[in-house]
This record gives C-alpha cells, structure tokens and sequence, in this order.
C-alpha cells in the first residue's frame, strides 16, 4: 500500500521583490556612505549650515542690517566675535544669515533647472529623433557660452536683484540635469521591463513616472547635490558684481563686494565671508562625491 506524503502549504504573504531590492539598495548605499569619512565631513558642514539657517534669529547676536557707525571696522573682540565692517554691521551676524539666502539660492535655483532639465532630458531621451535633436542643439547652444557670462546676460535683461539672480543661475544649470537625464533614460528605455510594461498598455506618462525616473534618480541625486554648491558660488558672483543681493541684504558675495575697498584696513570683513562661502562649496562637493561612489555599484564591496 502506497503512502502518500502530505505536502503542507505555508500562507505566508509574499514579498515584493522589488521594494525588497529598492530598500536593500538604499540601505546599501547609506551604508556605503557612513564609511566615507570625508563624504561625512561635508555632511557636517551642510547639517551646520541648515542649522544656522533656521535659527539664525536666535544665532545672531545683532542686528545683521544695521550697524553702529561709531564701531566701524573694529576688529574680532568678545564684543564682536568676527569684528565689524565699514558701516559698523556685524559680520558674525551677517554672516549667520547670509546662510538662510544661499540655502535659499541653492533650493530654488537647483529646483529651476532639476525640473526643466530633467523634463527635457526625459523627452529627449524616450522620444529620441526629432525632439531629440531639437532639445540636444538647443543644450549645445547654451553650453556654448561660458556660465557667468550666460547669467549675466540674463541678468542683465531681468534686471539686478537676487530673485532675478536665482532664476538665471537655475537656467544656466538646465543643460546639466539634460544631459544627465537623457543618457541614463537612453539606458534605462530598452531594458525589458519597459518593453512588458508597453506590451501591457501602460501609457508613456506611466511607464515615465513609474519605471523610467525612478531608475534616474541615482545621477540626479548626485548632479544635484554637486549643483547647489555650484549654484551658490555662481550667485555669490553675481553679488559681486552688484547684479545679485542688493545692499544692505546679507548676501555673503554682496558681503565681499561691500568690503573689497577695505581689505587692508579690515581684513576680516572680507576673510570671513570668503571662507563661509568656501567651507559651504566644499561641504556640497564633498557629500556630492561620497554620493557617487555609494551609488555606483562598479565600486560595491
């Protein structure tokens, strides 16, 4: 007489392979990222200036638009901790809030040219032919012109204030998040899973939002993060130059230009916000490449 075996059938729920295979990845990689001691450095950096930024009210101890002529150019002293600049304002406080402008820089104009150039990257990379051609000359053209001349020129026809320094910042960066977003859509549009979905009958906004974008989100994770350094140095220019921040506004480049004439008698008015603006590149460059190696998996240990 034959037995036969009782097969016994486990109800457990099944797990979705690929949010299992999306959160491992991410795990992965901010583990990666802890590793990267200098990556963390410029976290450090970052964390201190979006700290500053929101409580600069409470940080500041004067007022940063307002100074007392009678301690004009006074050097560092308990009283004023980074001393004062030629209309007697104090440039600790200045720059303390300098800091909430150039995280505000950094949002808005990498936000102008994360959204346009990745739309434009998209539609130039799944479409191809025509639109492709039509976008990618149109790139070209604009990466024909030298960055800070481009800016200038925008500018210039908008006329001088941050607001208008912010939005021309945004348009020069554009070409960068294309070119990004259309070579990893290129990769990205012939795999198969984007074929089944197309045999399926999703439509091309669907399969754009729910597979192609999602699979972009590692360079542009990284072209933004090295941006918004960029993005706040190329405004801080545009300061300088009297075509950004408009006195008495504490814009760390408007500092450098308010000072300039007075680099021997009160180097630290210049020196000072010359190294916040440093320090704040470098921190975004930093974390910028830690973000790179993390996610390139050709570097996974």
């Amino acid at each position: 007489m034959k037995t036969t075996k009782s097969v016994n059938i486990n109800p457990q729920p099944v797990l979705n392979n690929t949010q299992e295979k999306v959160g491992g990845l991410w795990q992965d990689v901010i583990k990666r990222l802890k590793k990267n001691k200098i990556a963390m450095f410029g976290a450090f950096i970052i964390g201190i200036l979006l700290f500053t930024a929101v409580f600069a009210p409470f940080l500041s101890p004067h007022d940063p638009e307002n100074g007392i002529l009678t301690d004009r150019q006074q050097p560092p002293s308990s009283k004023y901790l980074l001393g004062t600049d030629s209309q007697g304002r104090d440039v600790l406080s200045r720059i303390i809030h300098g800091a909430g402008i150039s995280v505000q820089i950094g949002v808005i104009s990498v936000g102008i040219a994360l959204i346009v150039g990745s739309l434009m990257g998209v539609l130039a990379g799944y479409y191809g032919k025509w639109m492709d051609v039509l976008i990618m000359r149109l790139v070209d053209i604009m990466l024909a012109f030298p960055t800070i001349l481009l800016a200038l020129a925008i500018v210039t026809i908008l006329g001088p204030s941050l607001k208008n320094a912010m939005i021309a910042v945004g348009i020069v960066n554009i070409p960068r998040f294309a070119r990004i977003v259309r070579s990893s859509v290129l990769s990205v549009k012939e795999t198969e899973y984007i074929e089944a979905s197309k045999a399926i009958g999703c439509t091309d906004i669907q399969i754009i939002l729910r597979h192609v974008l999602p699979n972009c989100l590692a360079p542009i994770i990284v072209q933004t993060t090295l941006t918004i350094g960029t993005a706040i140095l190329e405004a801080a220019g545009l300061s300088f130059l009297g075509l950004g921040a408009q006195p008495p506004m504490p814009e760390w480049g408007a500092m450098l230009a308010d000072s300039r004439g007075y680099l021997r008698q009160a180097p630290w008015s210049v020196m000072f916000p010359g190294l916040a603006i440093m320090l704040t590149v470098l921190g975004f460059n930093l974390l910028g490449d830690g973000l790179r190696d993390a996610l390139d998996p050709r570097l996974k240990e």
